[in-house]
């Protein structure tokens, strides 16, 4: 019988490290497109499950580091919008715009972002791959994991999901 390789052995640990940092970290460069935001999640990662060792099993190491990037991701964005938020309420702005159209605009980006923001997570994430990354579905299905026809199915029920929150012109 073969013994179990533990994740708290440094040479286990390291054989890890070399076989999935690249891996996790272009997944987190993908969705920050930010290498040291990227670099700093994949340490993170890894320094969150060195802390963990003993509680992950092997076999669920990979899940545990994507799953943790991630949610560092996600924590990082929502810390991004209340900034972002603060500093867009506190900005004194001019435009030669009326005020009927600023209003509008900002109406409607608000709608565009709530819409976005309540779009199931795996349709969220291949639209903002494609449209703000501007990855292709090929490399979006690379990244993810995913066939081409997953990611068109995904994007396809994002989009109709938009276009019945924010009218039909929304493409």
């Amino acid at each position: 019988m073969k013994a179990k390789k533990n994740i708290c052995e440094k040479k286990t640990f390291n054989q890890l490290y070399e076989e999935q940092s690249q891996s996790l970290y272009n997944f987190m460069y993908y969705k920050c497109a930010d290498r040291d935001q990227a670099e700093d999640f994949v340490q993170e990662s890894f320094i969150k499950l060195w802390e963990n060792c003993a509680k992950v099993i092997l076999e669920k190491a990979k899940s545990f580091l994507f799953t943790v990037a991630n949610n560092m991701f996600l924590n990082h964005v929502a810390h991004k919008k209340i900034v972002l938020k603060h500093a867009s309420e506190n900005k004194k702005g001019y435009t030669n715009e009326t005020p009927e159209f600023v209003l509008e605009e900002q109406q409607f980006l608000k709608k565009l972002k709530d819409a976005i923001a309540d779009l199931p997570p795996k349709q969220r994430e291949v639209f903002l791959m494609n449209r703000i990354d501007k990855k292709k579905y090929r490399e979006i299905a690379e990244i993810l994991d995913l066939s081409v026809k997953a990611v068109e199915k995904r994007m396809s029920l994002a989009l109709k999901s938009l276009r019945d929150r924010l009218g039909s012109n929304f493409k």
